[in-house]
């Protein structure tokens, strides 16, 4: 038995380091992934968000009025994005989501500051409904407005009416938390699971099923054959749909008898959203396959498609609570439009007409990925 040898552990490690080096995609998954969490744990999650879209029901033409809507745009919380005409134009805007939290200013505030005794039940109200379906989103805005009362009309109280401003607040914020309101977490979390486990198991299984026909060669006898590209396509996701749609009704069971989440209906739009992100889903793990040589380069580029969507979809944390470039990043991940579909079917009981966007988003990554996986298959399988 020969001695040790530096000289040949020396030449093993060149080989495996040129064996590495040729391996492009391992590479970059070891040398790129940690700066990849780096700048998304570091810029881009944040778990008290700020700058939340508000929008404002004046219901009266006053200084005092104008004073409270000027102290919500001057928070650090709320951003004014939108001036309802109605209640039904308010309840449309947090129902839909298209704002955070919605304010209403009575008509007769400036009359009941003047006159209203607060410990009397009888003093000015300011209603403040917030979209609770995820309670982190919420939490630290909620707080922030105990010092609303103290604050906004501190330049009107002043003559006959600074008594007003001290002692009892001038005014009593009542908030109203929407669709969660004993702020339970598992309601925001359980639902948002369901785009999570078919994005694991359908993009990932997808992926390395075509890619291990590849490798044993059953690829090319099915080829060989008169089957156009996509029957083959078809043919061989139509499994996966069926274990996706039974992977959809066993998590929503379980969700409504396990953990209580409540089903407020919506049922059209989440089956339309189901569907269209199941087959999205599939016809992304085809288009890996087309582009892996190997079933673990399948999953690993599969990774680089599920770790964003974990973190940029709004599904571990507050997606308004990131920065505009991450928000950016997350408006092109389906995740994060299947999410608001099944969130907003269960929880707030949207429509079709309330989720059309988001239907319509998932509908353009269907048709983008599959003429993808379409054109790169007939390049690489012909």
């Amino acid at each position: 038995m020969k001695g040790f040898s530096w000289g040949r552990v020396a030449a093993v490690m060149i080989k495996e380091f040129k064996q590495l080096t040729r391996d492009r995609l391992t590479y970059a998954m070891m040398l790129g992934l940690p700066v990849i969490q780096l700048l998304l744990f570091g810029y881009a999650i944040n778990t008290e968000p700020r700058h939340l879209p508000t929008a404002v029901l004046v219901q009266e033409d006053s200084v005092m009025a104008r004073s409270m809507v000027s102290a919500l745009a001057h928070s650090a919380y709320f951003d004014l994005a939108a001036q309802a005409r109605s209640p039904a134009e308010l309840d449309e805007m947090i129902r839909q989501g298209r704002v955070q939290f919605a304010v209403t200013i009575p008509g007769d505030f400036t009359r009941r500051v003047a006159r209203g005794d607060p410990a009397a039940g009888t003093g000015a109200q300011v209603l403040v409904e917030a979209d609770a379906t995820d309670p982190s989103a919420t939490g630290g805005a909620v707080a922030a407005l105990a010092a609303l009362p103290t604050q906004a009309l501190v330049h009107d109280l002043k003559g006959a009416l600074a008594p007003r401003g001290q002692g009892v607040a001038p005014f009593e914020v009542v908030v109203h938390a929407r669709y969660n309101p004993e702020a339970i977490t598992a309601y925001n979390i359980v639902p948002g699971l369901l785009g999570v486990i078919l994005s694991l198991t359908l993009v990932m299984m997808t992926a390395l099923s075509v890619t291990r026909e590849t490798e044993r060669g059953t690829m090319e006898s099915l080829l060989a054959t008169p089957v156009e590209p996509l029957e083959v396509m078809a043919g061989k996701l139509a499994p996966y749909v069926v274990i996706g749609l039974v992977q959809t009704v066993i998590i929503l069971i379980l969700a409504r008898f396990l953990f209580g989440v409540p089903m407020q209906g919506g049922w059209a739009g989440l089956s339309i959203g189901v569907g269209l992100f199941i087959v999205g889903s599939l016809a992304l793990g085809f288009l890996i396959s087309t582009a892996a040589r190997s079933q673990l380069q399948a999953m690993q580029m599969s990774v680089f498609y599920i770790f964003p969507s974990i973190l940029l979809s709004g599904f571990m944390f507050p997606f308004r609570g990131m920065p505009v470039w991450a928000q950016v990043v997350g408006e092109a991940i389906p995740v994060t439009h299947f999410l608001r579909v099944v969130r907003g079917a269960l929880l707030k009981g949207q429509t079709l007409g309330d989720m059309w966007r988001e239907l319509a988003a998932l509908l353009a990554f269907v048709c983008v990925v599959t003429a993808l996986a379409m054109a790169r298959y007939r390049r690489t399988l012909d």
